[in-house]
């Protein structure tokens, strides 16, 4: 049976060795990119897609709540000019 030299062993060690140490270097400037990214939308005042997704759900429901609440005050205001209608022509009816 021969040995393996230790060589290669070595290399082998040294291969893994850099190989994780650039995944942890990869990580890392993945890490500070995103940080750099972040300071500059907050910078510009940009806001995040799921922010103003939300937001623009928001101003839908609040519009669809107004026009509901127009509506109703039509409405409301329909019958008490119908009230005040029939009031008058009570006041101005000829008492017996």
């Amino acid at each position: 049976m021969t040995d393996r030299p230790r060589f290669f062993d070595d290399l082998a060690g040294m291969a893994g060795g850099a190989i994780s140490a650039l995944t942890g270097l990869r990580q890392e400037m993945e890490a500070i990119v995103r940080a750099r990214i972040d300071e500059a939308i907050r910078a510009l005042d940009l806001v995040r897609r799921e922010e103003f997704d939300a937001m623009a759900e928001m101003a839908a429901r609040a519009r669809d709540g107004q026009e509901t609440a127009e509506a109703r005050v039509a409405a409301l205001d329909a019958r008490l000019a119908i009230i005040e209608a029939r009031l008058s022509g009570l006041e101005n009816a000829p008492k017996p």
